[in-house]
């Protein structure tokens, strides 16, 4: 039986596929995992990025809508038959009418994981530390560990940098924060309301944890670490102020606040007078947001997730630097058993766009 995938590709909004990774493994389900492993010519996706097929489900994307209900087709053969295929797309792909509107050429390693893979169950201890972890895999073997103490490689296999979930913290209470947390949860972090002797009960917004403790209390609760970003809009001056002096001296790699510019040198001789140091001062965000010269609530939500949004990327960049950029292949040709996807009939060919062969998960 052939299912079409769903016709809103609201799978394709889920950037991580840990979760749903684990999820299908978890309920002894095997899955398929695609990686786009080689990329020529840009894309609308960059290289490592992944998506997961299982019986029941479907997460991430990998263009446009050009690939993926082809993919989805090759996932069910390989989740059935366990040998990883490559896919090609674009200049060299035996499926010509399966085209890229962006011109790329685009190569994905499909690999079935099966349910206690080893690879797979470190990567999710990994993540429930929140510790940076590096994939290898060459589609017939996997191998996963803490990046500070990361496995030998091997030649033909591909590395993927795992970071921890993103994390953003709101603090206050007002329809600006909570839009600014209603961002969040959409966007995929894991989001954090702090309302200090706020009402007793969450507010009702699925996917956010409310704390009612003080700032300092709240924060440390929490964890702040390098990938964690804070925005401070209580509209309580001695609430800010604690809620900074507790920020601005963390790991957190963003902390803004709400305020008029003309109050920033008052603002920041407070902080110096609580002891923190020019430079921790000096990461402070205020006015906090891009200026998109809106101050509606989800005006200032918009420009607030794109600062974050826009910083966090830098530091990723940073982050894959410092870690000698650990994405891509490891060097050597691809194993002998991994192979190249036939190129099907056109009647497959055809058919492919529009259906997938994974059953039951639309």
């Amino acid at each position: 039986m052939t299912e079409r995938l769903p016709e809103w590709p609201l799978f394709g909004l889920a950037e991580d596929v840990r979760p749903a990774l684990r999820a299908a493994l978890e309920a002894g389900e095997p899955t398929a995992l695609a990686t786009i492993v080689a990329l020529d010519g840009g894309g609308p996706r960059p290289l490592g990025t992944q998506m997961v097929f299982a019986r029941h489900l479907v997460s991430g994307f990998l263009s446009g809508g050009c690939l993926e209900a082809d993919v989805a087709g090759h996932a069910t053969g390989v989740i059935e038959s366990g040998r990883p295929l490559r896919l090609i797309y674009g200049e060299g792909s035996p499926w010509p009418d399966i085209r890229l509107m962006c011109g790329a050429r685009v190569e994905i390693l499909l690999e079935r994981i099966a349910p206690a893979d080893e690879a797979a169950d470190r990567l999710f201890a990994l993540t429930e530390a929140r510790a940076p972890a590096l994939w290898l895999s060459d589609g017939a073997r996997r191998a996963c560990g803490p990046l500070d103490s990361p496995p030998p490689g091997w030649p033909g296999a591909f590395r993927k940098l795992y970071e921890p979930r993103p994390r953003l913290v709101v603090l206050g209470g007002d329809p600006a924060a909570l839009a600014m947390a209603t961002l969040g949860v959409q966007a995929g972090w894991e989001t954090f309301l702090v309302r200090p002797r706020g009402p007793s009960g969450p507010p009702p917004i699925s996917g956010i944890a409310y704390r009612r403790e003080d700032p300092a209390e709240a924060l440390a609760a929490i964890g702040l670490d390098a990938w964690t970003a804070v925005a401070v809009a209580s509209h309580d001056a001695d609430l800010d102020h604690a809620a900074l002096t507790a920020a601005l001296p963390s790991k957190a790699f963003y902390v803004g606040a709400l305020g008029a510019r003309r109050r920033t040198p008052e603002r920041n001789a407070w902080l110096a007078a609580a002891g923190l140091s020019a430079e921790d001062i000096a990461r402070l965000r205020s006015p906090i947001g891009l200026d998109i010269g809106g101050k509606a609530p989800w005006e200032v939500a918009i420009a607030v997730l794109a600062e974050i949004t826009d910083l966090r990327n830098a530091a990723r960049t940073r982050f894959e630097v410092a870690a000698g950029r650990p994405i891509g292949e490891g060097g050597g040709p691809p194993r002998k058993d991994v192979h190249d996807a036939p190129a099907p009939d056109r009647a497959r060919r055809s058919d492919a766009r529009t259906k997938a062969s994974l059953r039951g998960y639309a």
